[in-house]
């Protein structure tokens, strides 16, 4: 498929999304969510493709936040939910994709770009990246699934405190209250990005996936219920040729070749 709003590459074994509207500082609007949709559609598909980045284009904005002009223009609830649904929509279908998704942060993210950065699996951002849920300085409140996501990630006071006041934060608070995984300089963001993309591609797939989705439901659930969803779901990933294999290889002192099934 052909995309106006964002870049699509593959390498080997990995794929990079770049959100590509530098001179709005990779503001989403309506195009640039369907189109995601639609890459992450298309690379979910590709059994070729193990590990998906996701980053911004120039060097100032990672996704500065959601397009104002297109807010001013709705006028109806019809519309205003409309637009909000496929961006809820968005975020929960990288959060469910059953491949790694890492985010490479390497400027602003604001707004419906942190809410981007947040369905990730991984973050992994540059020094320079700022991040915050400025929404409240517009009379309005993050509507791609903040409220609910940045709790779950940082705890209820942190989430209130940043939802609330709008204020942003650079990426060392970021990394101390647990909204990043890791802090790089600029120069190394997109190397450090696909080192580890390329690390997660190199696993069992099968097992990758029921992992991802295992931590996921886990989370939303008492232990008791965690547990047996992990002995349920985890005893997919060990009726694999991919487990014989690497076991095998271990035993062989060998790498694994794994396939996927």
């Amino acid at each position: 498929m052909e995309y106006k709003n964002i870049l699509v590459e593959r390498e080997e074994d990995i794929a990079v999304i770049t959100v590509n509207r530098p001179s709005v500082l990779n503001a989403l609007n309506d195009l640039t969510v369907r189109e995601l949709h639609a890459a992450f559609d298309e690379l979910g598909e590709d059994d070729n493709i193990r590990a998906i980045i996701v980053t911004g284009a120039g060097e100032k904005a990672f996704v500065a936040g959601a397009d104002i002009n297109e807010l001013q223009a709705l006028k109806t609830i019809a519309d205003s939910t409309r637009k909000l649904k496929e961006g809820h929509d968005l975020m929960r279908k990288i959060e469910m994709l059953p491949k790694p998704v890492i985010m490479a942060i390497n400027g602003y993210a604001l707004g419906g770009g942190c809410e981007l950065a947040m369905a990730g699996d991984i973050r992994i951002a540059s020094d320079a990246a700022r991040f915050g849920l400025p929404e409240i300085n517009l009379g309005l409140l993050p509507g791609y699934g903040g409220t609910q996501r940045l709790p779950r990630i940082v705890g209820k006071g942190m989430a209130k405190l940043m939802t609330l006041t709008g204020d942003q934060i650079d990426a060392q608070e970021a990394l101390r209250i647990g909204l990043v995984e890791k802090v790089v300089p600029a120069a190394e963001l997109m190397p450090v990005a696909k080192a580890l993309a390329k690390k997660l591609a190199s696993k069992a797939p099968v097992a990758l996936q029921i992992g991802k989705e295992i931590i996921n439901v886990g989370y939303e659930c008492d232990l008791d219920r965690g547990l047996a969803y992990e002995l349920a779901r985890g005893m997919a990933a060990f009726f694999t040729e991919d487990r014989v294999e690497g076991t095998t290889a271990f035993l062989e002192k060998r790498k694994p070749q794994f396939k996927g099934r």
